[in-house]
């Protein structure tokens, strides 16, 4: 062995693709090209003026010291009280954990349940982190997927004939990273009639796009009382209240859930950040109205995006009614040439786009989604409109 091998573990982990693209659309900024980057989901909103005033109070009164490892006592208060006044769910501080960014929760939760070899049931499309998560966990993903026709979403059949006796957990995001798509009460109770006959299976139900939802009311699957003592919500500020960089997620669930990803976390990274947690209290209990102004341009941005994309030629698009992306099919597109390149799949397309429409976007293959690309929309209409004709002239050379 040398003293450069790097772990096994690391090893057959990817590199997040989404980070790896904005990586390339930096480094050709650098050289001097003028790159539009999609790839990201972060929103180009700043973080409120009363969230950021309470983190410099925090600063000036001194909360500066190790905080407990699951979060402040008050930032658990105020997570419960959000959680009863949004969802009308009810949890104590003691189940509740804060973290650094909602994907160390996700992967607190991974890693104190999931032992080598058991499996984790994930419907695709699916955020590009979470196999790579289960993998970390020594864990088997089984995929489920869904294509564009159904608008992303398994139903309760597919559901059933994934689940073995080794299924150990059941992982998916609504309002959906990267589909936009959002599974309905009627649909959520359909999959909850399934884990009724399965106990063993703990639900993970990543909810960070939840106020990005431009249909109606958020509904989390933890509202079905027959499966509520095993799910665990996965939260944060980052999306609702333009904090990506204050980096606080948390985990809601049972209480022997929560005490052992505090155990975990203890071991890890202890504590989040004294100063962001001080400013999420303020985003949780502070004025909510600020969500909706950013809903709003963002559904202004998604009916931009829907109709400039459906009047490109060979491009299938739903109209998500969530989140900040769009998952449109480009397999119109597969086989054909500007001369120079031949497009085979949508790695190749993703790549042409970059550099002949300088562009960034992501492959859908990342996401389980083989035929598609993510376009992020967190920007302003300007720039899609300047993106989406770049988009338009390039795919126009495709013969």
């Amino acid at each position: 062995m040398k003293v450069d091998q790097v772990s096994k573990r690391l090893q057959a982990m990817a590199v997040s693709e989404t980070l790896a693209m904005a990586q390339k659309s930096r480094e050709l900024k650098s050289q001097g090209f003028d790159i539009i980057d999609l790839s990201l989901g972060e929103p180009d909103f700043n973080t409120p003026d009363h969230i950021k005033k309470a983190g410099i109070d925090a600063i000036t009164q001194n909360f500066t010291h190790y905080p407990p490892v699951p979060g402040y006592l008050d930032l658990r208060q105020a997570i419960a009280v959000k959680m009863k006044r949004d969802s009308n769910l009810d949890f104590t501080p003691d189940q509740i954990v804060v973290s650094n960014g909602a994907k160390q929760s996700i992967s607190n939760v991974l890693l104190s349940v999931v032992d080598p070899g058991d499996e984790v049931v994930i419907p695709a499309p699916y955020w590009v982190s979470y196999p790579e998560m289960v993998k970390m966990a020594e864990g088997t993903s089984v995929i489920v997927s869904a294509g564009i026709e159904v608008n992303f979403k398994i139903n309760a059949e597919q559901l059933e004939a994934a689940i073995t006796p080794k299924t150990r957990a059941f992982l998916f995001s609504s309002p959906s990273n990267p589909t936009g798509e959002i599974y309905t009460r009627e649909e959520l109770a359909s999959l909850v009639s399934v884990f009724e006959k399965h106990p063993q299976i703990l639900i993970i139900s990543d909810e960070i796009y939840e106020y990005i939802n431009y249909d109606g009311q958020h509904e989390s699957i933890a509202q079905f009382e027959s499966v509520r003592d095993r799910v665990a919500i996965i939260n944060g500020v980052s999306k609702g209240y333009a904090m990506t960089g204050w980096r606080i997620g948390y985990l809601a669930g049972p209480l022997w859930l929560a005490k052992a990803c505090q155990k975990l976390q203890g071991q890890y990274t202890s504590g989040a950040s004294t100063i962001a947690q001080k400013a999420s209290i303020a985003g949780l209990l502070g004025d909510q109205s600020v969500i909706g102004v950013m809903v709003s341009e963002f559904k202004n941005r998604r009916d931009l995006v829907v109709k400039r994309l459906a009047a490109i030629p060979g491009i299938r698009t739903n109209n998500p009614p969530g989140a900040f992306y769009v998952l449109p099919d480009v397999t119109a597109y597969f086989g054909k040439t500007d001369g120079k390149s031949v497009i085979s799949n949508e790695t190749d397309l993703v790549m042409f786009l970059l550099n002949e429409g300088h562009v960034a976007l992501v492959s859908g293959a990342a996401f389980g989604a083989p035929g598609c690309i993510r376009i992020s929309y967190a920007i302003s209409q300007e720039i899609i409109n300047q993106s989406i004709d770049r988009i338009e002239k390039a795919l126009s050379l495709l013969k």
